[in-house]
């Protein structure tokens, strides 16, 4: 288009790639004023008409409505506020669709899901940073309330609480909401809460603030010694590491190392081979942002098999 020469719509349109519906309705819009009207009331269009269109095509792509494009093409706001205030605007979208996501995810990921199953996965993943809090407060304090002084058990509750950041992953989204689940699963806080029971009666005045390791800790880094070795809790090598486990635990007890404690052991460390204690502790893992913790069921299967074999004997 040459300088001073005007065009009719429908050459705007073939030179644009727009079509004429749309060029007229910029045009109503007070974004591309035609530079004049014919008698019959023909529109034409100046020179600069082509640099604008292109202009606002490429904020409509961008997904500017058309009155802060009318703003910018008038200079009534500049291009620059424009686009952080868009920009600030689809973070947002960004975030509702990164939730919407995880929250399906989640739903493909376990198999047949009820819509009853669904709902509470959505209500979970939008709960804000408070109503986290409560949630989380109210398991721990299911599993902890009565067992000694609430000062013992803050190291540990600090250990067991996610801290979802403010501008989650999806797979940090996907596992606050599996661990919320968890959180609220009846039967899962009452392994937790027999778990904390057991480690309080294993300590001499029910507390948690004794510097010295558990039971399970205890059978733990036994057998974790042993299955590194290729020892299985069947050979007769085991034996050795099943009379450490049971000696370290009779010396933090205070109880003789006999049949009766091996008993005991068994049903501590029964007790505590909960697959979801792992699971739990992995997707807190994911959640805070921390390395992934070793998994505490090998040791566990280790350990119950050795000694509910000699317990049996």
């Amino acid at each position: 288009m040459e300088s001073g020469t005007l065009c009719s719509i429908g050459e705007l349109a073939r030179r644009t790639g727009l079509t004429v519906k749309t060029i007229r309705l910029y045009s109503d819009r007070g974004i591309v004023v035609p530079a004049h009207r014919t008698p019959a009331g023909y529109r034409r269009y100046g020179p600069d008409a082509v640099a604008r269109l292109a202009l606002v095509r490429t904020l409509r792509e961008l997904g500017l409505g058309l009155d802060a494009i009318r703003q910018v093409v008038d200079r009534e706001l500049t291009l620059g506020d424009v686009a952080a205030q868009h920009a600030a605007a689809l973070e947002v979208q960004i975030g509702i669709l990164r939730l919407r996501r995880a929250v399906l995810t989640a739903a493909a990921g376990r198999g047949p899901t009820t819509s009853e199953e669904m709902e509470r996965m959505h209500r979970l993943a939008r709960l804000t940073g408070d109503e986290r809090r409560r949630l989380t407060d109210e398991f721990l304090d299911a599993v902890f309330a009565g067992l000694g002084r609430d000062a013992d058990h803050t190291g540990i509750r600090r250990s067991m609480t996610p801290e979802l950041p403010d501008d989650p992953t999806e797979e940090q989204l996907e596992a606050w909401i599996e661990l919320a689940e968890l959180s609220l699963d009846p039967d899962f806080r009452a392994r937790v809460r027999s778990g904390a029971e057991g480690r309080a009666a294993d300590l001499p005045d029910g507390g948690f603030g004794q510097p010295r390791p558990d039971v399970v800790a205890i059978a733990r880094d036994h057998a974790a010694a042993a299955l590194a070795t290729g020892i299985t809790p069947q050979s007769s090598r085991a034996d050795h590491v099943v009379a450490a486990i049971t000696a370290d635990c009779s010396r933090v007890l205070g109880r003789p190392d006999d049949g009766e404690l091996c008993r005991r052991l068994l049903r501590r460390l029964t007790a505590a081979n909960d697959p979801r204690r792992d699971r739990y502790f992995r997707l807190l893992a994911l959640i805070n942002d921390w390395p992934p913790p070793e998994r505490l069921a090998p040791a566990l299967d280790w350990s119950v098999t050795a000694l509910r074999l000699r317990t049996a004997g």
